[in-house]
């Protein structure tokens, strides 16, 4: 298995443990003040980073001095972006955020290549373009549906963009549990403090049951995003976040209801051969030869 098969099966992922957690804050969103469930699920999600990081020996693992202030951005790029992000989503439809948030795989690829310099070829960007045609092909954006709140959407692609490059270049000493448990408590702090503006509410034994579950996937989803990113080239594994989308459409399906068209079928086929190229393509990559 190639780095970039590694990073790639991680990103998918963490892209199936991100929708899986939003999913869980979307059905808690209904009944509870949306930063008081940030703060809960951030508790929870944090003290397990903390116990696995202690169980495994990464939070006693000192991280090098020369990655601290990279991973102190990083940190405040995961918060930074956190935070338009939920303004966002609490202020226009979720297809139009998300299709905006599909242009990632085209940025992350650009900044690898301008400041990585990585080989993009033809046929990487080729399979890149075809999975964000298949995105378009699902949420068809109205123009009415892009308005001032599409820029704090923009916002995040940029922040986000920004913290992939700062995870690309930390190097192997530094302890993916560690910055993962930094994250994590990082907007859970964030989280609490907004959450200050209104009254708490006494989550019912279901909503506490989907709350451990929404940190369960967002712990996942934060270590395996990082190991992504470390594993591969920005590149080759940046294409594989389209999943998402083809998660969204079977959560839609069947917690919420939802019923896919003939353009929302044949948008997800385009982002799964789009997928499909790319690991048949990484496979076919002749494997360099240790000297």
């Amino acid at each position: 298995m190639t780095d970039n098969t590694r990073g790639a099966l991680f990103m998918m992922g963490s892209m199936a443990t991100f929708t899986l957690n939003d999913a869980c804050m979307k059905w808690l969103a209904q009944g509870l003040p949306t930063f008081q469930v940030v703060t809960l699920r951030g508790i929870a999600a944090t003290t397990l980073l903390l116990l696995l990081a202690r169980a495994t020996g990464a939070l006693a693992q000192p991280i090098p001095r020369g990655d601290r202030g990279r991973v102190a951005l990083r940190v405040a790029a995961e918060a930074a972006a956190f935070l338009p992000f939920i303004i966002a989503l609490t202020h226009m439809p979720l297809a139009n955020i998300t299709a905006i948030l599909q242009v990632l795989p085209l940025t992350i690829a650009a900044a690898g290549a301008l400041f990585l310099g990585e080989t993009v070829g033809p046929r990487r960007w080729t399979a890149i373009a075809l999975g964000l045609v298949g995105v378009l092909l699902i949420v068809r954006p109205g123009t009415d549906g892009f308005n001032e709140w599409s820029l704090l959407a923009i916002t995040t692609v940029v922040i986000i963009t920004g913290r992939e490059l700062l995870t690309r270049k930390l190097s192997p000493g530094v302890p993916s549990l560690k910055v993962a448990t930094f994250t994590a408590a990082a907007v859970t702090a964030l989280g609490a403090l907004l959450s200050a503006r209104t009254p708490w509410e006494m989550p019912a034994t279901g909503q506490g049951a989907v709350i451990a579950l929404a940190a369960l996937f967002v712990l996942s989803a934060y270590v395996m995003s990082i190991l992504a990113m470390r594993s591969g080239e920005m590149s080759a594994v940046a294409p594989f976040r389209y999943s998402a989308m083809l998660w969204g459409l079977l959560l839609g399906v069947t917690i919420f209801g939802e019923r896919p068209d003939v353009w929302t079928l044949t948008g997800a086929a385009l982002i799964l051969a789009a997928g499909m190229f790319t690991l048949w393509r990484e496979g076919r990559v002749p494997k360099p030869v240790p000297h």
